[in-house]
């Protein structure tokens, strides 16, 4: 499926600001993976589609969970939205027939990030802090740090996050502490530009 075509279902999926920012991390995606290297249509149908799990409130996509007997953690269960990733990942492949695995990844784990995750997933995680739409204090460092270095920008983005929800008391995703820990350890070696 074009996308073109995904933008037209993602248009009558999603409310329309939430449409707009998928075009905004669409369009972040694309010139990312056209700096580094990897494939610039997939990356601008998992940019699109990152959210597609947002058709559905919280609670329904815990209750989508639950029927589908998806593993959910005690975090996502007191977060429901957290699920939006996972189970967007998931209704992606059954109700839009992609089976493309590095999309699935990017759309499954573009908000808590993965230790280990590959380059467009990284990429999707990134453009969905920095599309143009978004306007919070510190986007413009990360912002320009991600066509310069794509390590710090994701840290930046990284430690955004976290101070943002420990300053709530909410309850912090180990996936995006391995995420941050993973890219520390081996700062300077996971990425490099067209690689």
């Amino acid at each position: 499926m074009e996308p073109r075509d995904l933008e037209k279902i993602i248009e009558k999926a999603l409310s329309r600001e939430r449409y707009c920012h998928s075009l905004g991390v669409k369009k972040v995606s694309q010139k990312l993976a056209s700096h580094y290297g990897e494939d610039e249509k997939k990356a601008e149908v998992a940019g699109l589609l990152h959210d597609y799990g947002k058709k559905h409130s919280p609670e329904e996509l815990l209750e989508i969970a639950l029927d589908m007997k998806i593993e959910i953690s005690p975090i996502e269960k007191e977060n429901p939205d957290l699920l939006h990733g996972p189970l967007g990942a998931l209704l992606v492949k059954k109700d839009l027939g992609i089976e493309d695995k590095d999309i699935i990844e990017a759309i499954r784990f573009h908000t808590t990030g993965k230790a280990s995750m590959g380059k467009l997933a990284c990429l999707v995680f990134l453009a969905d802090y920095i599309e143009e739409n978004r306007s919070y204090p510190g986007v413009e460092e990360i912002r320009e740090a991600a066509f310069q270095d794509l390590e710090e920008a994701l840290l930046l983005a990284l430690d955004q996050t976290i101070r943002y929800v420990l300053d709530r008391g909410l309850l912090l995703h180990s996936d995006s502490v391995d995420f941050r820990n993973y890219i520390l350890s081996g700062r300077d070696k996971i990425f490099k530009k067209g690689s």
